[in-house]
This record gives structure tokens, C-alpha cells and sequence, in this order.
């Protein structure tokens, strides 16, 4: 029968590694949007390029503050959160080789 202790460690253990998953996980989904986002601007500017002037004069295009505004949004601040979450999961792989000290609350 193992110890109580050794059953605690195989518990965090098996915590630990759905942590893990489960943020690169949200890394991965992170970076998709950031992806489809960057796939979506550069579709409208192919195809307001292709536009002719006078089409180009009418149609006119989203004031710099606000494609700076979107780019915040859908492109900075995911990537910031997906750098937190890549320093966490950093830490829970350390705390599974054990160089990082697993606190317990009893």
C-alpha cells in the first residue's frame, strides 16, 4: 500500500501535468486567433489594394489609431498572455524535475 505522502506527490504530479496541458493548450488557441487575425487584415489590404483609385476614394480605409487599437487587441495583448502562460508552465516543469519546491497546504 503506498504512503500517504507518495500518493499526495503521484496527485500533484498528475495536477501538475494537466496544468501543463491544459495552458499550452490555451497557447495554442492564443496563437491561432492571432493568426486569423493577421490572415483577415492582410486579405482586406490585398483587397483594397486591388480596388481602383476612385473605388479607393469612396471606400477609404480605418483611421491609424483604430487598426492601432485592433492590432492591441487581437495581436499584443494575446501574445503578452501567452508569454505569462509559457513562464508558467516553465515553473511547473520545474517544479516536476524538482528544482522549484512543490508547496503543499495541508
Amino acid at each position: 500500500m503506498p504512503s500517504s505522502s507518495a500518493r499526495k506527490n503521484a496527485e500533484v504530479y498528475s495536477f501538475l501535468e494537466s496544468l501543463i496541458e491544459k495552458r499550452e493548450s490555451e497557447i495554442r488557441e492564443i496563437e491561432e486567433m492571432v493568426l486569423r487575425y493577421e490572415r483577415r487584415v492582410q486579405k482586406e489590404e490585398q483587397a483594397y489594394r486591388a480596388m481602383s483609385t476612385l473605388r479607393r476614394m469612396l471606400t477609404g480605409r480605418k483611421p491609424d489609431h483604430h487598426i492601432a487599437v485592433e492590432y492591441i487587441h487581437y495581436v499584443k495583448k494575446p501574445k503578452e498572455k501567452a508569454r505569462l502562460l509559457r513562464e508558467e508552465i516553465e515553473r511547473y516543469r520545474a517544479m516536476l524535475e524538482g528544482t522549484l519546491p512543490v508547496e503543499l497546504t495541508e
